[in-house]
């Protein structure tokens, strides 16, 4: 029994060698952070707040220079962190990207995830995606730090699944014309708050301007003058990217992808030197002739 002594004294100094080169290595191992996105938050927010409206079609939004502004404010904040990814939240048709969608996700470092659009234009599902990301990145260590872009209440739940995990989550806001955009149990849940005001947005949002022709009392179009010019952007449409980008457009009829819509209401204004804002019955005539020139390529 005696001699056996040694052998276990020597077993167990092995182990604790082990354990301390371990805990060495821990030490010396970067935190994480990751940003998620809600992208419905982001539009609405940041249109009211530049372009004065929540309207996608009335403004544009530079994606691609506002996550690479996200990542350097994060990078100033989480000074000794590196950045994960950034995750996207958006809603689309049956969850087909958008182009616009689509040449957010070909970005470096940043994750597109999709929910549903309802027909009244309205997300579902997009809560339960962030609720899902946050908790298995936290649970399995693979961030410290969150920062989350977004205000609805619903994202409780998606904070106190991470911070159950030991991950710390971060609140950023846009800032409010009046009032909040952000619901308070939210603020009250997360770890710390920041909001990013007018100068910050004011780069990467734009209105859209109205054309000069709008005022320029040229005679309205008929419906079918309307509907031949949706027909012939369709057919541009289709020779520059092709019949395999039908798998986009199909499976929405007798809706378009929000920026080939506004895409084709501005060419076709273009075309026709008429300005067809406030034409319900002709931005009809033009989606038809689009959908009808598509369909019979398919």
């Amino acid at each position: 029994m005696n001699d056996d002594l040694p052998a276990l004294a020597a077993r167990i100094d092995r182990t604790n060698e082990l354990l301390t080169r371990m805990l060495a290595e821990v030490a010396k191992t970067p935190s994480t952070h990751a940003i998620f996105v809600d992208a419905g938050y982001l539009y609405a927010a940041a249109g009211r707040l530049i372009a004065g409206t929540e309207d996608r079609r009335a403004f544009d939004l530079d994606a691609e220079g506002l996550i690479e502004a996200l990542i350097d404010r994060a990078r100033t904040i989480f000074a000794d962190s590196r950045l994960l990814r950034v995750y996207w939240y958006d809603g689309a048709r049956r969850r087909i990207h958008t182009a616009e969608q689509q040449s957010i996700a070909e970005l470096p470092d940043v994750k597109v995830r999709l929910g549903n659009l309802n027909a009244n234009n309205q997300q579902k599902g997009v809560d339960s995606l962030i609720r899902t990301d946050l908790e298995s990145l936290a649970r399995h260590r693979a961030i410290s730090d969150a920062a989350l872009l977004g205000g609805d209440e619903d994202l409780v739940s998606a904070v106190e699944a991470a911070q159950g995990y030991g991950a710390r989550v971060h609140l950023w806001g846009i800032e409010a014309p009046e009032g909040r955009n952000q619901a308070e149990p939210l603020l009250w849940e997360v770890d710390s708050q920041r909001t990013l005001d007018l100068d910050f947005f004011k780069p990467y949002v734009a209105r859209r301007t109205a054309p000069a022709y709008e005022a320029s009392g040229a005679t309205r179009p008929t419906r079918e003058d309307v509907r031949f010019v949706g027909a012939q952007i369709a057919a541009k449409w289709l020779a520059a990217r092709g019949r395999e980008a039908l798998a986009e457009l199909l499976p929405g009829h007798p809706y378009l992808p929000g920026s080939v819509d506004q895409d084709l209401l501005v060419e076709a204004e273009g075309i026709l030197q008429y300005s067809l804002r406030g034409q319900s019955d002709l931005r009809r005539a033009l989606r038809d002739g689009f959908w009808e020139h598509v369909q019979t390529q398919y």
